[in-house]
């Protein structure tokens, strides 16, 4: 048996064979379908998506005409012809895109430097979460199927065939897992022959991007976890259990700033599924809305997106609110979360606005209303977002975040790994020293891994 892929740009895959529980909600297909449904990926957004089909196919039954199918612009043509003879073992998705927006890893000085040679820099390649940097599994597995180095060679195969399609500049996958950063980056050459592929770029030879290393850069984000050092890392019996472990100063400043969201007359309250009322999605979609409109830009997402969550994946959503004096919802923050029976099971703070400013309500509402939750809940993490220091402060330990980056053209490789290089080795001082600052007491304090 060996494997090979094939490119689609529909997902009649999904019904193909049995695939595995993903390890977010952000790759659940109901997920992905409310993306597809009120428009927030597709041509028209400028997220517009291709599959990558790995399938094992017979020895005997490999041929020409289902080791790389037709990549003609209707890739599903082929489909009833793999199905006939393959098994299908994975799916990794890859947007083709003219823009940045909506991806929380930043590339646009590799832009400008291409721009400055005067060489196209889009279309380029994604693959990711649209609008979601949060860390996770960034293909689709058949039950009863890891991740190996051979699916890896052979997405990353299809990955290189559209690029030379459409002549993307690069491929970038992002917030994805240790693993597959670790397993991707092995897979290619470290050792790059610059002249050599020059020279065959001269030459009119195009089949080099096989022997393109695959580049890595890290980021950090901030993680909460409930594990109470005390009491063996056992989960934490309440918020108060969590403020124990901080210095006394922090533990003040927290209890004072959620002092202040009281004396303003502000009532906070949770609700979950389908508690979760159409009048409740109608305030919410409100203050979310705000949030952009303060910047003078429009949101990524729809009402009828959010609608679409509420409908399909109602078991996986927690609606924070604050109420005034009179019972109006000023604020609202939405959260997504995991089975708490799973491994990592985690709370992922994602949308939020409010109607006005209210001192203190944006930590409130965002952190410890979460917090609170996931010790309810028993979920082990609490992964808030993107960015923002001021988690440090209120417990949110310092993590690696991993992408990984294949740049198509030889010339601009040498400067673009030395950048991704570099940059790892700030994000790694900058770990070091945002843990450092962390508000535990010294009882309390985790240890710090340089893997984490």
């Amino acid at each position: 048996m060996s494997l090979h892929y094939a490119l689609l740009n529909d997902t009649s895959w999904q019904s193909q064979t049995d695939w595995q529980t993903p390890d977010t909600p952000f790759m659940s297909f109901a997920f992905w379908q409310a993306l597809a449904d009120t428009g927030a990926i597709g041509e028209q957004a400028g997220w517009l998506p291709i599959f990558v089909l790995v399938h094992r196919v017979a020895d005997s039954q490999s041929d020409s005409s289902i080791d790389h199918a037709d990549h003609s612009e209707n890739h599903s043509e082929n489909h009833s012809a793999i199905n006939e003879a393959a098994h299908p073992v994975a799916v990794l998705p890859v947007f083709l895109k003219g823009h940045h927006r909506g991806e929380f890893v930043f590339d646009h000085s590799w832009a400008e430097a291409y721009a400055r040679y005067g060489v196209d820099y889009y279309p380029r390649l994604v693959t990711s979460v649209p609008y979601t940097p949060i860390t996770g599994q960034r293909l689709w597995l058949a039950k009863g199927e890891t991740l190996t180095t051979d699916i890896i060679k052979t997405a990353i195969a299809g990955v290189d065939d559209i690029a030379q399609q459409v002549g993307a500049s690069s491929w970038h996958g992002l917030f994805i897992t240790p693993e597959l950063a670790t397993i991707a980056t092995a897979s290619m050459p470290t050792d790059i022959d610059i002249a050599h592929l020059l020279g065959a770029q001269d030459n009119g030879l195009e089949s080099t991007a096989i022997d393109m290393p695959i580049l890595e850069r890290q980021g950090c984000q901030f993680l909460w976890q409930n594990k109470d050092l005390l009491q063996d890392c056992q989960p934490f019996a309440d918020f108060e259990a969590f403020l124990a472990t901080l210095k006394a100063k922090k533990r003040k400043t927290i209890r004072a700033e959620r002092r202040k969201v009281a004396e303003q007359g502000i009532i906070c309250q949770r609700k979950c599924g389908d508690a979760i009322t159409d009048e409740d999605w109608k305030a919410f979609y409100h203050c979310y809305v705000m949030t952009y409109a303060v910047r003078g830009q429009q949101p990524y997402l729809t009402i009828d997106f959010f609608m679409a969550l509420a409908a399909t994946m109602s078991e996986h959503l927690m609606l924070a609110q604050a109420l005034d004096a009179s019972g109006e919802i000023i604020a609202s923050s939405l959260f997504l979360y995991d089975d708490c029976h799973s491994e990592n099971a985690t709370l992922y703070g994602r949308y939020w606005g409010a109607l006005g400013e209210y001192d203190s309500l944006h930590f409130e509402l965002c952190y410890y209303q979460g917090i609170e939750f996931a010790i309810e809940q028993g979920l082990k993490y609490f992964d808030p977002g993107t960015q923002g220091e001021h988690k440090l402060v209120r417990g949110f330990i310092p993590t690696t975040t991993h992408s990984i980056h294949r740049i198509y053209d030889p010339r601009f490789v040498p400067a673009i790994a030395n950048f991704c290089a570099q940059d790892r080795e700030h994000m790694a001082q900058y770990r070091q020293q945002a843990f450092e600052a962390l508000p535990f007491n010294a009882d309390n304090m985790p240890a710090f891994d340089t893997n984490q």
